[in-house]
C-alpha cells in the first residue's frame, strides 16, 4: 500500500454513522464472544480486517463453523456457514433495533440459536440493542472511507509485530472500544488489579504496550493513534518520542493524530517511528528484556 493517499475522516462528518456502526459491529461480536472458546487476554472476541472489511473469522457452532463479514465494498453483511448456507443483510440507514432484529432473525432462519446480553459496553449511555432507536445512521462514503484506512493500518502494525519475538496479540479491532490494537508482552505478569473488574483483570494480568488506532471521542476530536504502557512506568509520560508532533494525553497515553500522519509525505513511515519510540520508551523505562523479546536483523 506505499504511496496509497490516506484517507481524510473528519469525526463530525461521520460522527452519526460510527455511533450507529459502533453498535453494529458491537452486536456481531457479541455473538462470537457467545460461541467461541475462551483465549487469554480476551482474544477470542475481537474483529479482523480484511480485503472487503470486517470479519469475525471463523466461529464454531455445533459441528460446523461460521462467519460473519461487514462487506464496506458493497455494503452488505453476510453470514455464511460451512455447508454453503448464507444470509445476507444490506448494510442501510436503520436503527440499531432494527438491525438487531434482522441479524437475529437471520441467524434463527439459518439453525445457529444464540443468546447475547443486549446491552453495549465500553460506552457512555448505553441503550440496549433492541430498544435502540436513536442510532440509525449509515454513511456508506465514510463507513468504507474507515475501512480504507484500516486496511493502510494494518500492514504498518503487521510489519511492527513482525519485529518482536516475544509474546504478541494479533493485530485485531476491538467493537468494545472501536480500535484496532496490537499489543506487546514483556514475559512477566502485571501487578494484580485488585479492584479492577474481570475483563480489565484478564486484560493486564501481564505487562503490556499496547498501540493502537481509533476514530476518537470526548476531549480526543478526532481520530488518533495510540500507544500506552501497563503498568506505566516511572517517567514515561515525559519521555522524548517521536514524531514531534506526538504527545502525552490526560488520557494516559501517547497520541499522534490521525491528519499529522496523513498529511505526511510518508505516512507509514511517520507511523511506524510513532509506534517503534514509544515501545522503546515504555521498555526502556520499565526494564523489559529487550535483548530477548526483539529481532536482531
Amino acid at each position: 500500500m506505499q504511496g496509497t493517499a490516506w484517507p481524510e475522516l473528519r469525526l463530525e462528518a461521520w460522527k452519526d454513522t460510527y455511533a450507529t456502526l459502533h453498535m453494529w459491529t458491537q452486536i456481531v461480536g457479541k455473538v462470537r464472544l457467545a460461541l467461541s472458546p475462551r483465549i487469554n487476554h480476551w482474544w477470542e472476541v475481537p474483529l479482523y480486517v480484511n480485503a472487503v472489511g470486517l470479519t469475525t473469522s471463523a466461529i464454531p457452532y455445533k459441528q460446523l463453523v461460521f462467519e460473519i463479514q461487514f462487506n464496506f465494498l458493497e455494503h452488505r453483511l453476510t453470514i455464511a456457514i460451512c455447508d454453503g448456507q448464507q444470509r445476507v443483510l444490506q448494510l442501510r440507514p436503520q436503527s440499531v433495533a432494527a438491525f438487531y432484529a434482522e441479524f437475529m432473525s437471520a441467524l434463527h432462519s439459518l439453525g445457529i440459536d444464540v443468546h447475547i446480553w443486549p446491552m453495549p459496553v465500553e460506552v457512555p449511555n448505553p441503550i440496549r440493542f433492541d430498544r435502540d432507536t436513536e442510532h440509525a445512521s449509515y454513511d456508506p462514503e465514510y463507513a468504507q472511507r474507515f475501512w480504507r484506512i484500516l486496511t493502510l493500518v494494518d500492514p504498518v502494525f503487521k510489519e511492527f509485530r513482525g519485529r518482536f519475538v516475544g509474546k504478541h496479540s494479533p493485530i485485531h479491532f476491538f467493537w468494545g472500544s472501536f480500535d484496532l490494537a496490537s499489543t506487546r508482552f514483556s514475559g512477566r505478569r502485571a501487578p494484580e488489579r485488585k479492584d479492577a473488574d474481570p475483563i480489565t483483570r484478564e486484560a493486564y494480568s501481564h505487562e503490556v504496550i499496547s498501540a493502537g488506532f481509533w476514530p476518537g471521542g470526548g476531549d480526543v476530536k478526532g481520530a488518533a493513534f495510540y500507544t500506552y504502557a501497563a503498568p506505566e512506568p516511572a517517567g514515561f509520560k515525559t519521555a522524548q518520542v517521536r514524531p514531534e508532533k506526538a504527545f502525552y494525553s490526560p488520557l494516559g497515553e501517547f497520541l499522534l493524530m490521525y491528519d499529522d500522519v496523513r498529511q505526511s509525505t510518508e505516512p507509514e513511515k511517520l507511523l511506524m517511528e510513532f509506534l517503534q519510540s514509544t515501545y522503546e520508551a515504555g521498555a526502556n523505562l520499565g526494564n523489559w528484556p529487550r535483548a530477548e523479546l526483539e529481532r536482531s536483523k
